[in-house]
Order: structure tokens, then C-alpha cells, then sequence
């Protein structure tokens, strides 16, 4: 078959697996968590296909167990940052060169390695290092991340048969090339998911990168990378380094060849970034790419006709899955007076039953928040709220970090719309709830589009669908992913593409073409078959 012109696989979504008593993915996950529980690890930084040792190890422990020696990783310092780029632009040529159909094959077979050998020991590596339990794993280290792959390459093959037109002698064509320069992926913590494909999605469009993985996920982002060497990703298309943020910053944003920052984090750091990539505008070769996904504060929004039930299910999973540190997490909820009181019954009673512990065992709902940092901002905004006279702890409030970073699901009741916790990001399992007079749901929605900053993900609860449609022009612009009586989080790559707008983030949609049309630069070719020899034009010419 004529190269260019090749199908490709069926691309679906990844299944996901039960994980119920006595399945066989439960007995080998179980095996893999205890095998990596005896042994301590020790995680290099990858640089040009090599491992990378400094000798100044950093503790990697579980949050939910932080007595308890996982392994160590080798921290890097600024000349680490320079081989690294070093590495990346010594690959580029023959990486962008490289036809789409092998950068293609390696991300599709890396999406297999994971979504098969390598299935149980991410999902292990995720709950141990960065405390999620098994069934929120799966549907993250391995589900979306192989999705992701899977779909970004179904979108690649998209783009670049996106081709103009030809008038009669002409043939038009568009080059979809590579950026000029290297890309910088900084990754977080939550979502391993997100760390794969902050800098997999630049590679696979013919970029090189220079990753550098949140402290706090250093095991996993290792293995992805043990994964797509495995696939057959050439050495130094993507080169793994430890250090903090400010060391990576003062040399990549320093780089003449930094070519655009694939990020998600924080609302603050972000604008740090942006304002540093200004200042340094001259010193580019071209203008940086910049995108971002970064904070939310995150809504459920109950009508006077919504059901008690489904507003208290959409609470209890939409705030305290994976202890609230989704992006996407409930954070805040305007409930009205005449459901407030059924509502709250069944929160109480979900709540109830809600365990606390470690990832090992299975039956816990909860696990520990990532680090002591997250802890004691989460627990003095329990106090806060204790001693306030315009909110009130109703339910949870307990926390304890003598074995590990463990705050009990907690839910604010806010007796002013304006309350600190109704408008600032927490990331952390702690909702507030202000309970409004059912007459005054315009107003209301007022409030709530006009008390945060960000517009990540919003939802909204209602049986009447007047006010469904309405609610939903209202709300339009307070998040980049809406929910019709749905919980605010679950998004699924090719069917909920994420991303948010305001301080949220540029809203490029991950796992889209919106997001990998950022990581090229379109040349457009015009090829004349017959060129003219004449330059005046024909109805000038004389009888």
C-alpha cells in the first residue's frame, strides 16, 4: 500500500476493569502492590534514553503511609535541565522526520503495553505513590492514559488529511511541521493520566520534550517512560528530569529554542510562567506555545425541582473521589431550603459509610491527601470554618497525620454566599454547601457566576427542563465542561474533551485535535504545474 494512505485500527475506549472479590485483576493487582511494598526502589532521571543517577536521593513514600520506604529518586539540578534539551534537539531531526505512521505505531503500541503487561503494576505504582484506590487508578494510570495515546493518534491522522483545495493547474497542500525548538511538559501530581500525556502528545506530532513530573509522582512518570522505551520512542525525544520547578524554569525560559509549555497545575504558577515567557520574548526563536489547564473551584447548582437523591450522590462522588484532588472535583454547592434538608439526610447517610485508610485494602472510599503541605492547608480550613461565625462544619472535620495524610471527607455549610471556602481552590475533600431561598435562583446563579475566578466544571440538577435550558445559557461561561444532572467530574477522552476557560485554563481540550493543533506549525505549498510567462494580464492585452 502507497505510504501515507494506510488505515487505521479501530480505536475505542479502554475497558475497565471490576476489580470485584476475588477477580483475577484483584488477586495480581494485590500481588503487585506486595512486591512493590518489599523492595525499595530506586528511580533515575532518564536523559537521552539513559538512566541519570546524582547520588542526592529524595524519599518516595506513601501519603497514606508515609512511614513506610517506597524507594528514592535522584534529584537533578540546572545542568540536568541543559543535558536535557541538549538531548531533545540532538533527537529532533530524525524524530520530526520520522514518517506518522512509526510515530503512530509506538504510541498505539505503548497504549497495548499499558493496557496489558503492563496494566497492574501502574495501577500499584499509582496507588502506592500518589494514594488512589484501585477502581480510581484504573480508570486513570491505565484507561484515560491509553486513551489518550490511542485518540491523540486518531486525531493526528485527522489533522494531516486536512488538506486545502486546488483550482484547475495548481496543487495546494498543508505541511503540518513540528514546532521550532523543544517543548516543556510540567506535570501533576493527580492525574497519571495527565502526566503521560502532557509530553506524549507534542512527541507524537514530531516534538521533543523536556519533562519535568510533580515531586509527588516520580514513580509513575518513571514508568511511563520505561513503557514508551519499551514501545521503541528514540532516545531523547522525551527526556525525563527531577528538580524543582524555579531551577527548570531559569533554563528553559532562558532557551532561545524553547518552543511551548505543555502544563497543568496550579492558577498561580501559571501565571508566573506566562509572565516569565513574556519577559523573555526577545531571547525566542519563535513565539512559544503556551497551554495550560490549571485550577478549579468547581460547582453543583440544585434547582427547587431537583431530586434530593441525585443532588446527594453527585455531592458525596463528585467531591470526595480520589479526596477531592481532581481538577474537576465538587468544591462548591448552591442547594435551595426546600430540598436542603432531604438532600443532607442522604449525604449523612453516604458519609456514614464511607472508609478511610490505605490503598491496600480495597474497601476503603478514601484515601490520603498527596503530601503534609496539602494536609495542613486542608485541616486549617477545617478550623477556619470551626471558628467562624459564617460557616459551620456539619459533617466530618476530623484529620490525623500520624500515619498518613489522612482529612475525613468534610462538608462546610456557608451561611454567606461569599464565605472564603465558597471562593478559593482547597483541592482536597472538604465541600461547602450555602442553601439559598428557592425564590431567588436568578439571583442566585448571579452569585455563583460572579464568586470565583475560574470556570472549570460546573453542574447543574433539575426535573423541569425550561430551567435546564436556561441555567445552562446563564451558566455558559463558568465552565469549560458541563454537566446536565450529572457529578462535575468523570470526563472521558473522544467523549467529554476537558478543559476550562478564565483562570482555568486556555481550554484546549486534551486528547482532541483543538489540543494538537498547538504542537504544529502549518506550511502551506503552492506547486504551479504551468508557471505564467507573461506578467501583464490577459484583458489587458491589446485586439
Amino acid at each position: 500500500m502507497p505510504k501515507g494512505v494506510f488505515k487505521l485500527p479501530n480505536i475505542t475506549n479502554e475497558p475497565i476493569k471490576s476489580y470485584a472479590p476475588g477477580s483475577p485483576e484483584r488477586k495480581e493487582l494485590k500481588s503487585q502492590i506486595n512486591q512493590l511494598r518489599s523492595i525499595v526502589a530506586d528511580v533515575p532521571m532518564i536523559i537521552d534514553g539513559k538512566e541519570v543517577r546524582t547520588g542526592k536521593l529524595v524519599d518516595i513514600r506513601p501519603p497514606h503511609d508515609h512511614h513506610h520506604l517506597l524507594g528514592h529518586y535522584h534529584q537533578g539540578d540546572a545542568s540536568h535541565v541543559q543535558m536535557a534539551i541538549d538531548a531533545a534537539l540532538k533527537a529532533k531531526p530524525a524524530w520530526e522526520k520520522m514518517s506518522w505512521e512509526s510515530r503512530a505505531a509506538i504510541f498505539l503500541k505503548a497504549a497495548d503495553l499499558l493496557a496489558g503487561p503492563y496494566r497492574q503494576r501502574m495501577n500499584a505504582v499509582t496507588m502506592l505513590g500518589q494514594s488512589k484506590n484501585a477502581f480510581q487508578a484504573e480508570i486513570d494510570c491505565v484507561a484515560e492514559l491509553a486513551d489518550f495515546f490511542r485518540f491523540n493518534v486518531k486525531n493526528m491522522y485527522e489533522i494531516y488529511h486536512m488538506q486545502p483545495n486546488s483550482a484547475p493547474g495548481i496543487w495546494n497542500r498543508t505541511v503540518w511541521r513540528p514546532l521550532e525548538g523543544f517543548v516543556f511538559a510540567l506535570t501533576p501530581f493527580n492525574f497519571t493520566s495527565i502526566a503521560g500525556n502532557l509530553p506524549g502528545a507534542p512527541a507524537l506530532m514530531g516534538n521533543v520534550c523536556v519533562w519535568k513530573p510533580s515531586k509527588t509522582a516520580v514513580y509513575s512518570a518513571h514508568l511511563i517512560m520505561e513503557i514508551l522505551k519499551e514501545a521503541g520512542l528514540p532516545d531523547g525525544v522525551i527526556n525525563l528530569v527531577y528538580c524543582s520547578g524555579p531551577t527548570a524554569a531559569d533554563v528553559i525560559f532562558s532557551h532561545k529554542d524553547f518552543a511551548g509549555i505543555h502544563f497543568t497545575g496550579s492558577t498561580q504558577v501559571f501565571n508566573d510562567i506566562w509572565a516569565t515567557i513574556v519577559k523573555n520574548i526577545d531571547k525566542y526563536r519563535s513565539y512559544p506555545r503556551i497551554v495550560g489547564e490549571t485550577g478549579g473551584k468547581d460547582y453543583i447548582f440544585a434547582d427547587p425541582t431537583a431530586c434530593p437523591k441525585e443532588v446527594a450522590t453527585a455531592i458525596v462522588r463528585g467531591a470526595f473521589e480520589y479526596q477531592g484532588q481532581k481538577c474537576s472535583a465538587a468544591s462548591r454547592a448552591y442547594i435551595p431550603a426546600n430540598i436542603w434538608p432531604e438532600v443532607e439526610n442522604y449525604v449523612q447517610e453516604d458519609m456514614a459509610s464511607i472508609k478511610v485508610g490505605g490503598v491496600e485494602d480495597f474497601t476503603n472510599f478514601v484515601n490520603a491527601v498527596i503530601d503534609e503541605v496539602s494536609f495542613v492547608k486542608l485541616s486549617n480550613a477545617i478550623d477556619a470554618a470551626n471558628k467562624s461565625e459564617d460557616a459551620e462544619v456539619i459533617i466530618g472535620g476530623h484529620y490525623d497525620m500520624s500515619a498518613g495524610y489522612f482529612i475525613q471527607p468534610t462538608i462546610i455549610q456557608a451561611f454567606k454566599p461569599d464565605y472564603i471556602t465558597m471562593r478559593e481552590e482547597l483541592f482536597g475533600p472538604i465541600l461547602t454547601v450555602y442553601v439559598y431561598d428557592p425564590e431567588k435562583v436568578d439571583e442566585t446563579l448571579d452569585i455563583l457566576d460572579k464568586s470565583s475566578a475560574y470556570a472549570l466544571t460546573g453542574a447543574i440538577f433539575s426535573k423541569n427542563r425550561a430551567n435546564i435550558e436556561e441555567m445552562t445559557e446563564r451558566l455558559t461561561h463558568t465552565a469549560g465542561n458541563f454537566y446536565i444532572n450529572d457529578k462535575p467530574t468523570g470526563a472521558v477522552v473522544d467523549q467529554q474533551p476537558f478543559g476550562g476557560g478564565r483562570a482555568s485554563g486556555t481550554n484546549d481540550k486534551a486528547g482532541t485535535i483543538f489540543n494538537l493543533l498547538r504542537w504544529v506549525s502549518p506550511q502551506a505549498i503552492k506547486e504551479t504545474f504551468v508557471p505564467a510567462t507573461n506578467y501583464m494580464y490577459p484583458n489587458f492585452l491589446e485586439e
